[in-house]
């Protein structure tokens, strides 16, 4: 009976080993491969990030009074794709495009997508961005650095449009940190940025010589492996020749499609700002493949 006994607790150690074996192999690329995390050599990373942005009410100057505005529309379409190139796995290089789509004077919000050429609207490729992402420290895995120059493809004094503003023309040198952490329960995950970024390069850019810093926290709860739901909330703050802050709330979630594939969804409201800062809210919609 001692020798049965002892058989049986070597074989419920074992399949308990082989459940968190299998529990830990059934984990998604929601859960690790988040911004926090670099790619392997040779995979690759695309994601396509659309976002809507849509404002009836904007600050007044240097204050947080609000007043109401015409509709404008600010739709960006951001492509980035990233791929790893150390036999580490600690440097990936990449590369990201951005498309908008403006509009004003009061038109509805999905007149972004109309393919009509009226006085009241702007569309093009704005900005390409060269990117390198870096894992400064080795021990530390879920830490990690993004750098890019943002290339402006407008002229010198476009902001100024008589049909609308489109994207700034000043460059961009900017730096993202992004950390993560898992809780032991593994249901829960806590993740962080700080993006930086100092325009320069146009005198006549509003975004010339200042300073954008954009600390944000971003907490994800996993009902199942395939899916996870979230809540955020980020601040914006510009300093330098021209001041401009807000702060915005957020929520949204993921889903799995595929073992390659998997999309995101989330919806954001500034709630306060300050020297003509608009506020509205922006809904966005997201793809990423990872393979």
């Amino acid at each position: 009976m001692k020798r049965i006994s002892i058989l049986i607790a070597l074989l419920a150690f074992n399949v308990t080993l082989f459940s968190q074996e299998e529990e830990k192999e059934e984990k998604n690329n929601l859960q690790v491969f988040t911004p926090s995390k670099l790619l392997n050599k040779g995979q690759w990373d695309i994601k396509w990030f659309n976002g809507l942005y849509t404002q009836t009410k904007q600050t007044g100057p240097n204050n947080g009074d609000s007043q109401d505005i015409a509709r404008q529309n600010f739709f960006t379409s951001t492509l980035e794709v990233f791929t790893g190139i150390s036999d580490n796995n600690r440097i990936n290089v990449g590369g990201i495009i951005e498309f908008r789509s403006n509009t004003f004077g009061g038109r509805q919000a999905l007149s972004v997508f109309s393919l009509e050429d009226t006085n009241t609207d702007r569309k093009g490729i704005s900005s390409i961005a060269p990117s390198i992402k870096i894992q400064p420290f080795e021990n530390i895995g879920n830490f990690s650095i993004q750098s890019a120059i943002h290339i402006p493809l407008l002229e010198s004094g476009d902001e100024q449009n008589p049909e609308g503003f489109l994207d700034q023309t000043a460059w961009s040198f900017q730096n993202r940190f992004f950390y993560d952490y898992t809780f032991a329960s593994g249901k829960w995950q806590l993740f962080t940025e700080l993006n930086t970024e100092y325009g320069f390069g146009d005198d006549k850019s509003f975004a010339n010589n200042t300073f954008l810093v954009v600390p944000g926290a971003f907490i994800s709860y996993f009902p199942t492996q395939e899916a996870t739901v979230l809540a955020f909330v980020q601040h914006s703050e510009r300093f330098g020749d021209f001041e401009q802050d807000n702060t915005a709330l957020g929520f949204g979630g993921k889903y799995q499609l595929t073992d390659v594939l998997n999309l995101e969804v989330l919806y954001s409201n500034i709630v306060r700002g300050t020297n003509f800062q608009g506020l509205g809210e922006t809904y966005s919609l997201g793809l990423r493949a990872l393979f």
